[in-house]
């Protein structure tokens, strides 16, 4: 049978089964018959030949549809004898969809034209093959290539990983050949369009695969199609009108010599045996409309007909290929389109294509040596363009030089195209200088966009010169049907590029500042528009090649200029790659960037690149070549420090991991790609063990098969520096992840190894299991459904040997590591049949940390034959059998498990949740600090150190179903088991009669430290049943119940519970008393939340807890308490005098509750703190003794009235001392400030009373001045009218004391200020009143001055004004002038806004003569003379004169010269950070100078001259000398030791920060030796240094009253220190010692623990490099010192080595232990210590390291601190638990002022919650300081 005859059409093939038909007519007629059950067969007409009989049928069947026609073509190829090439082309015709025979619609008169239109397509056809034939049949050669050969090329499909096999096709003509490249078309795609695109960087061969498929196809070797069509979209370009597809194909292509119609008609009908090619699909030009064709005969563009091709909307059926670079592709490709990828030669390719380009030539095994001696000429013939241009210069270069010389002048592409024109220019005897015209051409039609050329573009010399060395190639342009002409293009784009460099690089008519625009980096996803074609792409590479020193010589011959010319233009293109270098670029600008840096051969270009690349450097979903890897290793090995290479979606070339041979920059390389598979893997293999600093390694996502795997398995056998291992999504089976196990004892550091989302069967998955039992480094398998993670360990001489020294913590924690192993086998489909292999396992091999077998499908029996196993399995820590489907039956059995098995601690069932948990006891080293935590979380109360019993166990039966029925079976297994400590029956069904029933069984339970019954639909009942036990068990200490939320838990204390299960109490230590060690001092805590409370359930609840032994705490919350249900709490009181805590938390009460609570006072006497606080809290502290100390009594926003005062007054008159009544936030307004008044005298109060925020006006400050002389024992009051509303009055004992009152932001007006000034003249006692911003301006405070008089005694007034800071000095004065009584101090502070007058009463007159004498001493003007004899009348009496941050003018000065000379009493003159002239400053010293009896001197911070200082020597009678802040030069410091020799009286000398060096402290020494009545000497923030403190050390023995003593910061160190700390043993009477900020270290601190004074009161050592020894010292030498009261051992490093102070210290108000890095062990010692110092006032422990344990700590030993004010705890590592549990001890403190938590790990709004319930807590950065009281 003619087989071409057969393809022409349908119509041949359609007599051939007519043929075979005629045969078998029975047969037709079954299967008609089958096929049309409804015809009457018999009735037809019967046709008189049989073939046309056949025909008849056929016609029916084809009429019956596609479906039925389809079927019956099956049955004819399965039941009839059918030739193998028919059945094969009836199969691929009509056997699917795309064929129908439409030759069966048309009636027999259509056959004989037909046959017509089939010969004239058979002429087309053929007509195509032969001109195809005669295009190719005589091609020459290009670039010399002395034969014609093709090597095949590497195509790979995009969702393939492997090549497709085109290694067989070897010459030219083959038979083979087809098989490789007909893959190509092998696509599952039934109908529609059939649409390949053939991707490929520039050099790769896509134009020559097309042409190669052309030359195929004519000789025959693609049977498959009938006609091929080539446009290349270049030529494409040209066409500028619109055509339809006949015109395109016809009159583009070739044209049929007749029946153009019925042509293409036939084409259409057997589309898919046509295909139709289109080269440079980059390069197309295609306008963004929407135009679309609706059939052949509509025309429109180019490029919209070649949609309409790939879309199937023209030509349905035809095979469309196109080629392109990488980059955007338009969107008319359809989504299923096929895309492949051309890569490049690897190894085998580049020597098979050398070895064929010299065949039969003696250069063959010199060139092929060259080419693999040379990694980077063997990287650019990677690309086969570049290949053919290598081989042409080697073929010119081999013969004149030596081994490896030839290879070293081809290093970059450039060079390589340079040497290619040197090699042409020589053979053509051309002049260098004729290139640049064929330069500018090829430069013009970059910038243009053109890349085809006509006869005119081309110089004709130039034209001749490309012809003769295929350079230039020409063809025939056509772009219409009788226009065509002949066009020329270089022979490749990257060629046109290269000559338009060398005109940019050697053309005189370019500037070099026109270089740097053409240097720029494409990303390449440009999306391409119709303006112009982007030709540039590889421009700048040849730029920067050209910019190489290396062709400087070639281009100065070029140009016919100097190498200095050539040199500007290289430097310029080499300047604007450097500021791309630094641009950190991504992706694939940074591989162009790599490529320009490169071919630039400049070191340091290439290390700034290098340094400049992103760490980690990632490359994500564009194409790579062994190229580009092969140049970003070059540019990497310029590189210092790792990096790290992530390739994620790139199709990468399947070789080009060999780039990356010896990159030891690599640390980190992931692949991530489909595209990856064995070739990619074996390429890998081959680089891996080369790269020695690589540690960790990624191929994920690839489809490696067991020949990649084993390949990689050899290679990293050869890695032992790696460190992690990911082969994740790559499909692998059971026998390759074996491999890989088997391999890790290979690489020795390897700590993770991921294998997840791999084919792994559950006989596999054991089997590794064994590997991580058996392995001595794998610590951990982590299997999760599709998840598989092997976790190593080092071992430790690999650790050792990476650290390159010995690090002995680390070590140890490694090896600890290293004998912890995990197995976790979660979800892996485990079943019963399993479990035998698994207990074998756990049974044989060694220990397990953690087994994690949930999610499995176990069920009962595989659970239960677990837990029988148990006590035989070899775990440390956790056995989790979760989610395993057991069910109730099974629970008892494992129960039973416990009796058996020693090491359960802990057993956690609930059915509910699917939970089974068995956690088993550490080994006792392990055990310590978990125990100790333990503790912790178990009892938060100061406790005696104890062990944790090795088996102590917690039992959790949480959701099992339990009732009341179930529980005398329940309590008599778990009575047996051993030593339990935790219960837990939560979410059960007990009811109120399993909680009766369990009080009553619970002896038989033993000591237990937990139980926990919530959940259980327990009610009040049950919590009487509870109460029982609560009062009768002494393990029970707390009982916590919330009965709307269901929590019932009764807890005990857990050292407490080990003391009565041996037996015994321990012993109490000295000072235990203190701490609540004692078992009488533990306290009790009853919680009953969430329930309503009647009288009778409160009478009955206070009967019950009768016979709970105490101290008990009591806390009861419900949403309202009744009247009479207080009541009756109130009075069942004094039933329970174990009580000494009673709690109404978020309870509302009614508006009569704090009358019914004021009288709690005559009800029990033993109460000490009464607090009813908004939103409804209350509680009650009791005294345990019954000492009577001052009652805390406070109603805080409760609402009070007036009317409540009286009745209230009266309740609390019962009460013989409060030490605070706290009555604010309440609703008394001006007349319940009244009544209070009046009927305070009735209250006892020693403390202080609060009525802030109620309201209260201007006429409640007046009032409380007038009625200040008629309320006994006020000491102070503090009235605020501002935002803070403070109205607080603090009372003393000592009556005869001053009284000071405070008022402000008062608003006083003009007409206030006569009845204040009433007031204050009638209260003899107020000796204090200060005003701040209450409005007062300069005029009233001058009337208030003048109208106060009293008939005798003190009165101060302050007043603090901003118009104080602007007046001035002089009217200030003259304020004061206007005082009624004497004037005995006067202070001015211009910066602090404030005035201080002292006035004394009566005020005595001085004589006018002598006024009047010392006025005539005075040179004032005579506006100012009034003043000064009003000053002189007034300040006769004046004693203390202090000026601070004061401008004095000249004038002023003067003033004060004349009144320092009238002020014969003057004893103190300050005058501080203020500023004047020469001249005042002389007027100044002219009246110190006459100040002879002067005790106090303060001139500290200002500027003085000689003259100033020369008054000293005058001044013998001074006590107090402050110069600190005032530099002294050698004149200064002579004049004040010349004037310390006259100060026999001096006691205090302060030179604070006056630079006073060792020469400086040795002449103060010399002086100092005179002063013996000094005793305070400030020396602070000096440089005296060692040499200074040892002249002082030898001074202060002689000074024998010195009390205190200032050396801070003066660079002291042991050498000084020590010599210092001895001297201060003969300082009896030292008081305070400050030595902070110097560098003692522990040797001084040693040898002043043997030297402190016994009068010694201020210790303050901050930052003096302290340690743990140094610190024990001190702390030893101050336990139970009597007199220190403050303690500064802050920012030292204090860590194990903190003082504790046994004795107690009794004095102690203040501990500064700020930066010591405590941690919460030393905390807890720290804590037992601070109870032992009553006094104590403040602590200071920020920015340390405690924890929520140091919190609890504290929390408990704040009750025990009743003077503390303050706690700072800022920047630690407490929690929102550590924080609710100091709020808890604060809540027990009352005179606790402020704790700071400021910058702990507390979330904003848990710490606005805290804020909100307890305000004390202080959370801000900044500390609020709210104004408060002295108390006297």
């Amino acid at each position: 049978m003619d087989l071409a005859n057969l393809q022409l059409g349908t119509g041949n093939l359609l007599s051939c089964l007519v043929r075979l038909l005629s045969k078998e007519p029975e047969w037709l007629n079954a299967k008609v018959k089958f096929f049309l059950p409804n015809m009457d067969l018999g009735s037809r007409k019967e046709a008189p030949d049989p073939a046309e009989g056949v025909i008849l049928q056929l016609r029916r069947l084809h009429a019956r549809g596609l479906a039925t026609w389809q079927a019956f073509i099956h049955c004819v190829c399965m039941e009839l004898e059918v030739p193998l090439d028919l059945e094969v082309l009836l199969l691929s015709t009509w056997g699917h969809e795309d064929g129908f025979p439409s030759q069966l619609g048309a009636g027999e008169e259509g056959c004989s034209k037909s046959q017509l239109h089939h010969e004239l397509a058979k002429q087309y056809l053929q007509l195509l093959r032969t001109s195809t034939q005669q295009r190719y049949g005589g091609k020459n050669p290009r670039l010399g290539q002395p034969l014609s050969f093709h090597i095949a090329p590497i195509l790979q499909k995009s969702r393939d990983t492997a090549p497709l096999d085109t290694q067989e096709e070897a010459v030219m003509g083959d038979p083979k050949a087809e098989d490789g490249i007909l893959e190509l078309f092998n696509t599952k795609a039934k109908k529609g369009s059939r649409v390949i695109v053939v991707l490929g960087k520039s050099g790769m061969g896509k134009t020559t695969l097309a042409h190669q498929l052309c030359q195929k196809w004519a000789d025959g070797q693609l049977d498959r199609f009938q006609a091929l069509f080539l446009f290349e979209f270049r030529h494409l370009n040209l066409v500028t009108g619109l055509l339809t597809l006949p015109q395109l194909l016809f009159d583009l292509y070739l044209s049929p010599k007749s029946g153009a119609d019925t042509v293409f008609q036939y084409l259409e009908e057997n589309a898919h045996h046509v295909l139709i090619i289109f080269d440079g699909l980059g390069e197309a030009l295609y306008p963004c409309s929407s135009r679309k064709t609706e059939g052949p005969d509509a025309s429109g563009p180019i490029f919209t007909l070649f949609s309409g091709l790939c879309n199937g909307t023209l030509l349905p059926g035809c095979w469309v290929m196109a080629t392109s670079r990488p980059g955007k592709l338009p969107t008319c490709l359809p989504v299923e389109a096929t895309m492949v990828h051309m890569w490049g030669f690897d190894r085998l390719r580049v020597e098979e294509y050398v070895g064929r380009f010299f065949r039969d030539n003696p250069l063959q095994a010199a060139a092929l040596a060259e080419v693999q001696a040379d990694r980077r000429l063997q990287s650019m013939c990677a690309v086969p363009a570049l290949c053919q241009v290598a081989c042409l210069c080697l073929h010119h270069l081999l013969p004149g030089t030596s081994v490896g010389q030839s290879a070293a002048l081809l290093p970059t592409i450039t060079q390589l195209y340079v040497q290619m024109v040197l090699i042409l220019i020589r053979q053509s005897h051309l002049h260098p200088t004729s290139l640049l015209s064929l330069g500018e051409v090829a430069l013009k039609g970059l910038e243009a966009g053109k890349v085809v050329f006509y006869a005119g573009d081309i110089p004709p010399p130039m034209m001749a010169f490309g012809a003769a060395y295929n350079l230039l190639t020409s063809f025939c342009v056509r772009t219409g049907p009788e226009h065509q002409e002949t066009g020329y293009a270089f022979t490749h784009l990257s060629l046109q590029e290269f000559f338009a460099a060398l005109q940019l690089m050697a053309s005189p008519e370019v500037d070099k500042d026109m270089l740097p625009r053409y240097v720029t980096l494409h990303s390449r996803w440009v999306h391409r528009t119709n303006a112009r074609l982007d030709l540039l792409d590889y421009l700048p590479t040849f730029l920067a090649g050209l910019a190489s020193c290396a062709c400087r010589p070639f281009l100065s011959h070029l140009a016919q200029q100097d190498e200095v010319w050539v040199g500007a233009k290289q430097d310029a293109v080499v300047q604007a790659l450097r500021k791309l270098a630094t641009r950190r670029s991504k992706g694939p600008k940074v591989m162009e960037l790599c490529h320009c840096v490169d071919e630039t051969q400049e070191p340091g270009l290439a290390q700034l690149a290098a340094q400049s690349l992103h760490y980690p450097l990632s490359f994500h979903n564009f194409p790579l070549t062994y190229t580009d890897l092969a140049v970003l290793a070059n540019i990497l090995g310029y590189r210092d420090a790792p990096i790290h290479l992530d390739f994620e979606g790139c199709p990468l070339e399947p070789h080009c991991p060999e780039a990356l041979v010896g990159c030891g920059q690599v640390e980190n390389l992931s692949f991530k790609s489909r595209k990856c598979g064995d070739a990619f893997a074996e390429a890998l293999s081959r680089s891996l063990p080369t790269m020695n600093s690589l540690q960790k390694l990624g191929l994920t996502g690839s489809k490696i098969t067991s020949k990649g795997i084993s390949c990689l398995v050899k290679a990293l056998c050869l890695c032992p520096q790696l460190e992690e291992i990911s082969l994740r999504n790559n499909q692998l089976k059971d026998q390759e992840l074996l491999d890989i196990v088997e391999m890790l004892s290979c690489l020795p550091r390897l700590r993770k190894l991921d294998l997840s989302h791999n084919n792994v069967s559950v006989s596999t998955l054991l089997s590794l299991a064994k590997v991580v039992v058996t392995s001595p480094t794998i610590r951990a398998l982590q299997a999760r459904q599709t998840e598989l993670i092997f976790l190593l360990s080092p071992s430790t001489e690999t650790a050792a040997e990476l650290q390159g020294a010995p690090d002995l913590q680390r070590n140890a924690r490694q090896r600890e590591e290293a004998q912890t192993r995990n197995l976790r086998l979660r979800k892996c489909q485990l079943r019963v049949h399993d479990v035998e292999t698994l207990i074998a396992l756990l049974r044989d091999g060694p220990c397990l940390e953690e087994v994690d077998l949930s999610g499995n499908q176990l069920e009962d029996e595989g659970c239960q034959l677990m837990a029988e196993a148990v006590p035989q399995l070899h775990i440390t820590r956790k056995l989790d059998l979760s989610d395993n489907g057991l069910s109730a039956l099974v629970v008892h059995c494992v129960l039973s498990a416990l009796s058996t098995c020693r090491t359960l601690a802990e057993l956690h069932i609930s059915l509910l949740q699917e939970t089974v948990v068995l956690i088993f006891a550490q080994e006792p080293e392990e055990e310590k600090g978990t125990q100790k935590r333990a503790a912790f979380l178990d009892n938060l109360m100061p406790q005696m150190p104890s062990e944790l019993p090795p088996s102590s166990r917690r039992i959790r039966l949480t959701h099992c179903g339990f009732q009341a029925k179930h529980l005398e079976q329940l309590c008599k297994a778990l009575g047996g088991t051993y030593y339990l400590s935790h219960l837990d029956l939560s979410g059960n069904a007990l009811g109120d009669e399993g909680a009766a029933l369990l009080a009553q069984l619970l002896p038989g339970l033993g000591t237990l430290q937990s139980l926990n019954l919530s959940e259980n639909g327990l009610s009040l009942d049950a919590v009487f049943s509870l109460v029982q036990p609560f009062s009768t068990l002494e393990w029970i200490l707390h009982l916590d119940i919330s009965l709307e939320s269901q929590c019932f838990l009764l807890r005990g204390d857990r050292r407490r519970r080990d003391a009565l299960a041996g037996g015994s109490l321990p012993e109490c230590p000295a000072g235990a008393q203190f701490l609540g060690f004692r078992q009488c001092c533990v306290p009790r805590s009853f919680r009953l939340r969430e329930c309503q409370l009647e009288p009778s359930c409160l009478s009955r609840l206070c009967e019950a807890l009768e016979k709970c032994p105490g101290p008990l705490e009591v806390e009861l919350s419900c949403e309202v308490l009744s009247d009479q249900s207080l009541e009756t709490l109130l009075h069942c009181l004094p039933w329970l005098p174990q009580l000494s805590l009673l709690q109404l938390s978020k309870t509302r009460l009614s508006p009569r509750s704090p009358l019914l609570l004021a009288n709690i006072f005559s009800l029990c006497p033993r109460v000490q703190k009464v607090e009813l606080r908004y939103p409804h809290h209350v509680s009650l502290h009791f005294r345990s003794s019954e000492e009577q100390e001052g009652v805390d009594c406070r109603f805080m926003g409760c609402g009070l009235l007036q009317e409540h005062v009286e009745p209230l007054c009266w309740l609390l008159s019962k009460c013989e001392d409060f030490s605070q009544l706290d009555l604010s936030g309440n609703l008394l307004g001006d007349d319940g400030l009244r009544s209070l008044l009046e009927c305070l005298p009735q209250v006892s109060i020693s403390g202080s009373l609060d009525l802030s925020h109620n309201s209260m006006s201007l006429e409640s400050a007046l009032y409380l001045v007038e009625t200040l002389p008629s309320c006994p024992g006020v000491g102070e009051a503090l009235v605020n009218l501002g935002p803070e509303q403070s109205f607080r009055i603090q009372f003393s004992r000592q009556e005869e004391a001053g009284k000071t009152l405070r008022l402000s932001e008062c608003s006083f007006l003009s007409e206030h200020v006569p009845r204040l000034a009433t007031g204050l003249s009638q209260a003899l006692q107020l000796t204090e009143l200060t005003l701040t911003r209450c409005g007062l301006g300069l005029e009233q405070l001058t009337i208030l001055l003048s109208l106060v008089k009293r008939p005798t005694g003190l009165l101060g007034i302050r007043v603090e004004e901003l118009w104080v800071g602007r007046v001035g000095v002089l009217e200030l004065l003259r304020a004061s002038a206007q005082a009624s009584g004497n004037v005995t101090e006067i202070s001015i502070s211009e910066t602090q806004k404030q005035l201080c007058v002292q006035l004394e009463f009566p005020r005595q007159e001085e004589n006018p003569e002598a006024v009047a004498l010392r006025l005539a001493h005075c040179d004032l003007e005579t506006h100012h003379s009034l003043l000064i004899r009003q000053l002189m009348e007034t300040c006769t009496r004046l004693r203390q004169l202090s000026l601070s941050q004061v401008n004095l003018c000249d004038a002023s000065s003067l003033l004060l010269q004349s009144l320092l000379l009238s002020l014969s009493e003057l004893k103190k003159f300050r005058l501080t950070s203020s500023c004047m002239s020469i001249e005042g400053l002389a007027h100044l010293a002219s009246g110190l100078s006459h100040c002879h009896n002067l005790e106090e001197l303060d001139l500290s911070n200002n500027q003085f001259d000689e003259e100033l200082m020369g008054t000293l020597e005058e001044k013998c009678r001074l006590k107090k000398l402050d110069l600190s802040h005032l530099p002294q030069g050698s004149w200064s410091l002579d004049m004040l030791t010349r004037g310390l020799s006259h100060m026999a009286l001096l006691q205090s000398l302060t030179l604070s920060r006056n630079g006073i060096d060792d020469v400086g402290c040795c002449h103060l020494s010399e002086a100092l030796r005179d002063v013996t009545s000094l005793k305070e000497l400030d020396l602070s923030h000096n440089q005296i240094g060692d040499t200074g403190a040892q002249l002082l050390a030898a001074v202060l023995p002689r000074l024998p009253e010195l009390r205190k003593l200032d050396l801070s910061a003066n660079g002291i160190s042991p050498a000084g220190g020590v010599q210092l700390a001895e001297s201060l043993s003969l300082c009896r009477h030292l008081e305070e010692l400050r030595l902070g900020c110097n560098a003692l270290g522990d040797l001084t601190a040693k040898v002043l623990a043997h030297s402190l004074p016994l009068q010694l009161r201020v210790l303050r050592l901050p930052s003096s490099r302290l340690g743990p020894e140094g610190a024990l010292s001190l702390g030893w030498a101050l336990n139970g010192h009597p007199q220190i009261e403050e303690i500064s051992l802050a920012e030292n490093s204090l860590t194990g080595g903190l003082p504790q102070f046994s004795k107690g210290l009794p004095l102690l108000r203040q501990i500064d232990l700020i930066s010591c890095e405590i941690d919460n062990q030393t905390a807890k010692h720290l804590a037992a210590s601070f109870v032992l110092c009553p006094a104590l006032e403040e602590i200071l422990l920020s920015w340390n390291l405690l924890e929520d344990e140091a919190a609890a700590e504290l929390a408990q030993v704040l009750p025990k601190m009743g003077r503390l004010k303050r706690v700072d705890l800022e920047k630690n590592w407490i929690t929102a638990y550590g924080a609710c549990l100091l709020a808890d001890g604060l809540a027990k403190g009352p005179g606790i002022q402020v704790i700071r938590l400021w910058n702990n790990p507390i979330p904003p709004d848990m710490a606005q919650r805290l804020q909100s319930q307890e305000p004390r807590l202080d959370f801000a950065f900044f500390e609020d300081k709210p104004q408060t009281l002295q108390s006297t």
